[in-house]
């Protein structure tokens, strides 16, 4: 008879058998292309046009030749580039009436005389020196990196958008003066940047999980299970071991978002001081918010392109593309662009009607008194 075995010798032999069991092979992975980085050209475009139109606007303006060369700005240095009086223009620029004649927004000639074209054309100018430095450098600080997140396409229509939304606003809002500045058209990037945080909250929040690459061999048993994206899924303690630093990359996602909306709303402050046009900062903000949940939305966290996936794996596992509050907002987004242009323009229509009343009026009477006259 031989002898029995205890308990603890079929608990070592298990140990034993499965030690010296190799583990299975993972399933076959996708193979996922590098991210693709933009080389940014058209924000230095941008940078460019807007210097070109200023040493333009100077240019034109010749201040020497119609105050005299004792009145104007640096006469010694710029010489026909030299810039207006302090008095009448504190940013050290050109005058407003050289401003006006390059295309400035002024309500009067966009409503009652048709020049449409002004609600773009002003957005390229500048009223002087300061004001293209503080705009110039918050372009390349924030353009630059948009332009290389989503290609030039999309912030070109981006900026070119939200400076004529902001235009639009400014139109309805001025009164007696004139509108010039990229103002608007960053302020839209701004809006931009807080709305592409938002709809694309699943991807920041996700970053801190492990790649297969990072894992030690020694951690990943055979019970491990292997997603799409690279990433493993262990039992309870391992995932708390691996993707306990989720919690903290989401107070960094969160602490980011209100030192964005600061930011945003410190900016938009200024834009209520005096000689500031505001209506063209919140117009334009508004419509880089509205725009960045329709161009800048990312696929979520987790997907992979079809062409991507391996044959042989489970096509159950795969996620879709965009998570069902990405469509949401890009849908409500959309329709609010829709209903807010439509409005602008029955504002526009409905001011331009007003215009008008006072003139048929006047000539209304004008025929009256001639008839008595008679």
């Amino acid at each position: 008879m031989g002898k029995s075995k205890t308990p603890g010798d079929i608990e070592a032999a298990a140990h034993h058998f499965a030690a010296r069991t190799p583990l299975p092979p993972p399933p076959p992975r996708p193979c996922l292309p590098p991210t693709k980085k933009w080389f940014p050209w058209l924000v230095p475009i941008f940078f460019i046009a807007n210097m070109a139109a200023f040493v333009y606007s100077l240019y034109v303006n010749n201040c020497p030749e119609k105050l005299g060369a004792d009145q104007c700005l640096f006469h010694k240095y710029l010489g026909r580039f030299s810039f207006q009086p302090l008095s009448e223009n504190p940013l050290f620029g050109p005058s407003p009436t050289t401003l006006e004649k390059l295309g400035a927004l002024e309500k009067d000639l966009v409503v009652q005389d048709g020049q449409e074209w002004r609600l773009i054309s002003c957005i390229w100018l500048h009223a002087g020196a300061i004001h293209l430095l503080a705009n110039m450098l918050s372009l390349l600080f924030i353009g630059l990196r948009l332009e290389q997140e989503f290609g030039f396409l999309r912030i070109g229509l981006l900026y070119v958008i939200s400076g004529l939304g902001g235009s639009l606003l400014s139109a309805i809002h001025l009164q007696k003066s004139i509108s010039v500045g990229a103002s608007g058209a960053l302020f839209g990037l701004l809006g931009a940047m807080l709305s592409e945080l938002l709809v694309n909250w699943s991807i920041y929040a996700n970053k801190g999980g492990p790649r297969i690459q990072e894992t030690p061999k020694s951690l990943i048993s055979s019970s491990s299970s292997w997603d799409i994206h690279g990433y493993i899924s262990l039992d309870t303690t391992r995932k708390t071991l691996f993707h306990g630093n989720r919690f903290q990359h989401l107070c960094v996602q969160c602490a980011a978002l209100m030192t964005l909306v600061f930011v945003i709303v410190l900016n938009l402050a200024v834009g209520f001081l005096p000689h500031v046009d505001s209506s063209a900062h919140i117009g334009g903000f508004l419509s880089g918010f509205l725009l960045g949940f329709i161009l800048l939305v990312r696929p979520q966290y987790g997907y992979v392109n079809k062409k991507y996936i391996p044959s042989g794996y489970d096509g159950k596992r795969v996620k879709s593309k965009h998570k069902w509050y990405q469509y949401l907002l890009l849908v409500a987004a959309l329709v609010a662009l829709i209903i807010i242009c439509v409005g602008i323009h029955k504002v526009v229509q409905s001011s331009a009607i007003f215009k008008l009343i006072p003139c048929f009026l006047r000539s209304s009477n004008d025929r009256l008194q001639a008839q008595s006259q008679v």
